[in-house]
């Protein structure tokens, strides 16, 4: 396959696998869109790649949320004129992000990229890369072809992305667009690495740093079920679907077809850590005072919202995705698959941490 895909998001973890998977093809050139500050970032990445894939990278200085990306009209006519793919995966997702960046990141960055995409003279794909919490407060099952359908929104990551999904609808008549959405996206299943300690990453937290006597509960009733995807799996799989013909026009959930409860996912992270299986759970508003424990806060934020999705019923159809995936080999691993390597990735960060602060309180003996 002969292509060349234009990237934005670089330096986070997500365009990162969406950029090797982009580069597993001989034929693929990346140019990646990044701002100047993570420009470094994502210099280093591309440099630990094999010389024959970083000479089919480009990095241009740039800003997804910027007026035609933040690329001089030169650039952005020459993008136009080469670009046969646009996976957009620059994006605010922390949930404790304000409106003013949700805004800017979401929506904004959003219009900007379909800007191109409309521009492009030979454009085979928009790739949109959303969330399946666009689902917002609804419970039961939400299907693909779904968007709006009067639920409320928790934060302003949900109202942002929902409105950047209408844009790429509204698009779709004259862009050949497709939207995937990952549910909760946790780290590499095999590596661990991931780029903040939130969501499921609070309860690891919370058995590798409670005293050893301690008696973790579960944070909420161990029937609810907890969907999370890694995010190679999200990367590789979104790479696929993007040079699908068939998925043009579809929007498409990554999800665990076969999500675990709470507590298959909390059993599997307090073997992992050492720790007794629950016999109990707490109710949410003492599970927040629990997470509030000094110390966390230094390294995870926003447990509420962790707590709001663990209390909210939703199911996600993945009749599209499946439909396109199949025979391809790219089934989403068991959690029980990589829950331990998601702890030994956490208690590695925590060692260094401390390792940090404990070298920050050295004071020196100037007369040694």
């Amino acid at each position: 396959m002969n292509e060349t895909v234009v990237l934005t998001g670089l330096p986070t973890l997500l365009a990162r696998r969406v950029a090797e998977r982009l580069l597993d093809a001989k034929g693929t050139r990346v140019i990646a869109v990044v701002r100047s500050k993570f420009r470094e970032g994502a210099r280093a990445f591309f440099e630990g790649l094999p010389a024959e894939r970083r000479a089919r990278v480009t990095l241009l200085d740039g800003d997804a949320a910027s007026m035609d990306l933040g690329l001089s009209g030169a650039e952005f006519k020459r993008l136009a004129a080469e670009v046969d793919v646009i996976h957009h995966t620059a994006q605010a997702t922390w949930v404790g992000v304000d409106e003013k960046t949700a805004e800017a990141f979401n929506v904004r960055a959003t219009r900007e990229a379909l800007g191109l995409a409309r521009c492009a003279s030979h454009l085979r794909a928009f790739v949109l890369h959303s969330t399946a919490t666009v689902s917002g407060d609804r419970r039961g099952l939400v299907l693909e072809s779904e968007l709006d359908v009067g639920q409320g929104t928790r934060n302003a990551v949900e109202a942002t992305k929902i409105r950047a999904e209408k844009l790429v609808r509204a698009a779709a008549r004259d862009v050949p667009t497709i939207i995937v959405r990952p549910s909760l996206v946790v780290g590499d299943s095999k590596t661990g690495e991931v780029d903040r300690l939130d969501g499921p990453y609070l309860l690891v937290l919370l058995m590798l740093t409670a005293p050893p006597d301690f008696a973790i509960p579960m944070p909420t009733e161990g029937n609810a079920q907890l969907n999370m995807v890694p995010v190679d799996w999200v990367g590789a799989a979104s790479v696929a679907i993007g040079r699908d013909p068939r998925a043009i026009g579809q929007t498409f959930h990554l999800v665990d077809p076969r999500p675990p409860t709470v507590r298959e996912v909390f059993e599997v992270l307090a073997r992992a850590a050492g720790r007794k299986s629950p016999r109990g759970f707490i109710p949410a508003n003492l599970t927040r005072a629990i997470l509030r424990t000094p110390g966390l806060e230094r390294i995870a934020r926003s447990p509420r919202a962790f707590l709001d999705q663990l209390a909210n019923a939703v199911r996600y159809s993945s009749r599209n995705t499946e439909a396109i995936l199949a025979g391809r080999g790219l089934d989403p691993p068991p959690f029980a698959t990589y829950g331990e390597t998601m702890v030994a990735h956490v208690r590695e960060r925590l060692t260094a941490e401390r390792k940090r602060r404990t070298e920050a309180d050295v004071v020196e003996d100037p007369l040694v």
